[in-house]
This record gives C-alpha cells, sequence and structure tokens, in this order.
C-alpha cells in the first residue's frame, strides 16, 4: 500500500485545513460567531479535501478499493490525533468544546465529515476514472 504517499498528501490536506481554519476564526468566526463558524467550516473543509484528493489521488498509486478506504481511514486517524493533540496541547481547549464538534445533537457536524473523509479516496478515484475505485 502506498502508504507514504497518502501520508504526505494527509499532510497537504492538513496544512490547508490549518490555513481554513486560521481564515475561518479571523473572518467566519467574528461575523457568524465560533460555533455556527466551525459547522460551516465542515463543509468547507470537505470540499478542500476532496479537491486535494482529486489532486493527487492518481500519484497516490493505491491499486484497490480497500487500499483507498485503508488510506481514508489512515486520514481519519491522524486528523483525529491531530485535532485532540493540537486542541489540548496548544490551545489548552477544555474536552467539552472540542467534542461539542462531534455532538450531533448539539449540531456539531464533525463526525460527517471525518465520514466524508473516510470515503473521499474512493470517490476521488472514481471521479478521475481510476480502476483502484472499483467501477
Amino acid at each position: 500500500m502506498p502508504w507514504f504517499r497518502a501520508l504526505l498528501v494527509w499532510l497537504v490536506i492538513i496544512v490547508a485545513e490549518l490555513v481554513h481554519g486560521t481564515l475561518r476564526t479571523l473572518y467566519l468566526a467574528p461575523a457568524i460567531g465560533d460555533f455556527p463558524a466551525r459547522r460551516v467550516g465542515v463543509f468547507i473543509g470537505t470540499a478542500l479535501i476532496f479537491l486535494i484528493a482529486l489532486a493527487f489521488t492518481r500519484w497516490i498509486g493505491a491499486q484497490t478499493r480497500q487500499q483507498l478506504l485503508g488510506i481514508g481511514l489512515l486520514w481519519v486517524v491522524l486528523t483525529v490525533m491531530f485535532e485532540f493533540g493540537l486542541g489540548r496541547g496548544v490551545f489548552h481547549y477544555d474536552w467539552s468544546r472540542m467534542l461539542s464538534d462531534y455532538d450531533l445533537s448539539r449540531g456539531g457536524l464533525m463526525g460527517f465529515g471525518l465520514l466524508a473523509m473516510f470515503f473521499i479516496p474512493v470517490l476521488a478515484a472514481r471521479v478521475r476514472g481510476l480502476p483502484a475505485a472499483g467501477h
């Protein structure tokens, strides 16, 4: 499995998400509030991840649908680890603030974003017409 290339693409995703999060905090959150901005950010972030996956899916070189799903799982696990590590270790967010993004009953949409991230490699490969997508 092309783990190293998938990891490099994840680094591109994280840089894009850091820029996205900074812009969201600076411009969108003051206009609509922090939590609503984070909710909107799930959709914007998902679109960014899809565009990045489209750009790199052929280069990653996955040969099967299972490898593409493995890449999606890798990205999800790394993203959750990064998010909680950054949130707790750098920004010192409390658990309730961080978990609110995942609490569907409170309007948190991050779980949907991570679910989308899991399937995005398959979708991007399908859009690119790659055999690994399992047409």
